[in-house]
């Protein structure tokens, strides 16, 4: 039984989510307007392998709900958020988004994916405190799909 919903090209996704990282980082150092950031990565990215939809939905999505992401986060860090390192930071926004507003998207996929873009593009251990942020969070936002 296959559980992929129709049509979900998986991989495209997923690179959606490594170069929306990668354009949040750009957007929280910059503090460019979203917009001008996806121009700037459509035209420098290798755009055409990943899923630009979900890509833009992405960072819309995080850009507009920014101060909700923030929120839903501080319970589970220990610093303020403009002091966590701006990858982490960037997957931790991305993740929490997807964990609150897209619920189509199994939590699993979410904190595994959180996980791999942050060992890619972040500190040593980053992935460690991106791992354990996103569980607390899930556990809170998802708490019936965690259960189940």
């Amino acid at each position: 039984m296959n559980s992929r919903p129709e049509g979900i090209d998986l991989a495209a996704r997923s690179r959606a989510r490594r170069r929306a990282l990668q354009a949040l980082y750009a957007w929280q150092l910059s503090g460019s307007h979203m917009n001008a950031v996806i121009d700037q990565f459509r035209h420098e990215q290798d755009m055409e392998i990943a899923d630009l939809e979900y890509f833009e939905d992405l960072l819309h999505g995080v850009e507009k709900n920014v101060d909700a992401l923030d929120e839903a986060l501080r319970p589970h860090i220990d610093r303020e958020v403009a002091q966590i390192d701006p990858i982490e930071r960037a997957a931790l926004r991305l993740a929490a988004y997807e964990l609150k507003f897209r619920p189509d998207v199994p939590y699993r996929v979410i904190i595994n994916e959180a996980i791999e873009v942050t060992k890619r593009f972040g500190a040593d251990h980053g992935h460690s405190y991106v791992n354990g942020v996103l569980d607390k969070l899930a556990t809170e936002l998802r708490a019936v799909e965690k259960r189940g």
